[in-house]
């Protein structure tokens, strides 16, 4: 069996970011050869995920962020099993990295950034690889971009919830953008207007007006009409543009 050196077992720990131990054992088996040790990280990595597949990865960090020149901006989930390891600076770095890759990639969806390299592997490899490093199951769960004259990002303290927002003019006030953020984060809008609303989502809304003002003895006659005033009080309750501003 090949000697393994300290330095060897540190180098390997160093690319993949498991355990001393596990760098050991697998240079180990490897017989030295410190390719086979990286694959034989992964492939465990991969077990853990595979094991932890029916777990629920219900914690984790929401990121979001804007480019230099601030027309661009993009958010990313990444979720985990605990809230010790959401808040780990090593589980927060490795978010924020993802994040940058999207933000300069510019990716159509979450399957194409899942695709893209990180430090010469794919994000979904690298996802793969910190299940076996960290022992939880890790999902990147969410990916979001605008493109606007002006975009702006907020982070609610924790990395619990984080907001994109886009904006049709360049020269609006920064605190005016920040709070508009912090209004959908507070507020989770489900369109800008009402005109944006999905159909479905109106119609939804319409037969549940009807539906309580029968339930309430009200004349069919004017049932439409009672239901139609609850949708529009939907509308000013969940549209950005129709809530009341709450600072």
């Amino acid at each position: 069996m090949a000697e393994i050196k300290a330095v060897d077992v540190s180098k390997l720990r160093k690319t993949t970011g498991a355990g001393m131990m596990d760098c050991k054992k697998a240079l180990q088996e490897a017989n030295g050869d410190f390719d086979a040790a990286i694959e034989i990280i992964r492939k465990k990595g991969q077990a853990v995920a595979n094991k932890r597949a029916d777990r629920e990865a219900s914690e984790g960090a929401v990121l979001a962020k804007i480019n230099n020149e601030g027309n661009k901006g993009a958010l990313v989930v990444l979720n985990c099993e605990t809230d010790f390891v959401a808040k780990n600076t090593d589980f927060v770095n490795f978010t924020e990295s993802i994040l940058n890759i999207a933000l300069e990639k510019n990716p159509s969806n979450l399957n194409e950034l899942k695709q893209l390299e990180l430090n010469g592997k794919t994000i979904a490899d690298q996802v793969v690889e910190q299940i076996g490093v960290i022992g939880e199951k890790l999902e990147l769960a969410h990916y979001d971009k605008i493109e606007a004259e002006s975009v702006i990002a907020y982070i609610h303290p924790g990395n619990k919830l984080a907001t994109i927002v886009g904006f049709s003019k360049s020269d609006i006030d920064l605190q005016i953008k920040k709070d508009i953020a912090m209004q959908v984060a507070a507020m989770n809008p489900i369109a800008v207007d009402k005109d944006n609303v999905p159909k479905e989502v109106v119609d939804k809304e319409l037969e549940i007006g009807r539906e309580q003002a029968l339930q309430e003895g009200k004349p069919e006659n004017i049932v439409d009409k009672i239901a139609m005033g609850k949708l529009n009080k939907f509308f000013k309750e969940n549209t950005l543009l129709n809530q009341a501003f709450i600072k």
